[in-house]
This record gives C-alpha cells, structure tokens and sequence, in this order.
C-alpha cells in the first residue's frame, strides 16, 4: 500500500526523468530539445506484450541493479531512431538508402540511448533521494513485444508502469515509449521514505 498524498511521486519521477534526458540530449547534440511525458499507466505486464504487438522497433533496455530493481525498456520506431541521429552527427555521416542504418548511425543511436537510459535513471534517482545503478544499455531491433518478454516474461503477474512520451527536437516530434518494470514493492518501498 502507498500513501494516496504520495501519488504524485510518479509524475514527479517521469517529469524529472525526462527534464534529464532533454538536457543531456541537448547538450550533445547542440539542439534544443525537450521531452514530454504526455501520459502515465499503470498496465499489466500481458497487456503491455499485446498494446506493443509484434512490429519491429528499435529498443534499448537497462537493467537497475539496485533498489528498485527491474529494467526499463525504451522503444521508438525506425524513422525516429534515424532522425535523432542525424541530429547528432548532422553532416558528417554518410546515410543508408535502403532502409538499413550505417556504422555511424548505428553508433549515434547507441550513444542516444546511453544518454536516454542513463538520463532518465538520473532522474528518479533524485526524486528518491538514492542512487541507481544500471547495466550497460542493450540495444534490439525486432518486436517490441518479444523484447518485454526477454526482460520480464517470467514476471506475468506483475504490473509495470508506461511512460508515453515526445522527444521536441529538430523541428520534428519523436515518438518515445519509455515501459518501466521496476519491482514494485521496493519501489514503494522507497516512496514511503520520502517525506511529503
């Protein structure tokens, strides 16, 4: 059970969360940029496997290996993954035709992800009051709902929290999901100490 005055908590995590990542990102690639969590739920983990559905994104997951454990799963579509890193490496690198990403894009996502993961970590991590630390980003390309089932398959009767977020950047909108699956007693765990 959580005290209902400490609610207000998650909206405080996900804004400070994402506050984080804007000013990281922003600061690598020289772009102002924001990013805007425009909705939160709570969602059963079999449900989140079905919303996601079987087409191919791009993930990068982390692994909290401190309180609260569990992972955080960031997943956005192609188009935007290739966007973001033309932001970053503008016209320095060569681009892919066929749909594919070159070396250096794929190396430009990996660092955006390393921000993102990191950033977003960082931000929950003052709202708690702790620190958090994560394993190295692991980065997918597939279905999104395999990739949930990789990191918590084993965890059906547990629920998770979904981010639905905007990253402002470049003139364009980019779609990001951020899916959080922390273990949730220890993450209230943790709410509880913070005073209100």
């Amino acid at each position: 059970m959580i005290d209902i005055r400490k609610l207000g908590l998650f909206n405080k995590m996900a804004k400070e969360g994402g506050n984080t990542v804007a000013n990281h990102l922003s600061q690598m690639t020289g772009m102002e940029t924001e990013m805007e969590i425009t909705k939160i739920n709570f969602i059963d983990i079999p449900d989140i496997k079905t919303h996601i559905g079987d087409e191919k994104q791009i993930g990068i997951s982390i692994e909290m290996v401190e309180k609260p454990h569990g992972y955080i799963l960031f997943l956005f579509n192609a188009r935007s993954a290739k966007d973001l890193a033309h932001g970053m490496i503008g016209d320095m690198g060569e681009t892919s035709d066929d749909g594919g990403f070159t070396d250096m894009e794929r190396s430009a996502i990996q660092e955006i992800g390393n921000i993102m993961t990191s950033g977003f970590i960082d931000g929950w991590a003052n709202v708690l009051d702790t620190t958090i630390d994560i394993s190295t980003p692991n980065f997918t390309f597939g279905p999104g709902s395999g990739m949930v089932d990789q990191l918590v398959g084993d965890r059906d009767g547990d629920m998770a929290l979904m981010f639905d977020s905007r990253v402002h950047a470049l003139d364009s909108d980019i779609n990001v999901t951020v899916y959080t699956f922390p273990e949730l007693e220890e993450l209230v765990g943790l709410m509880q100490e913070i005073e209100v």
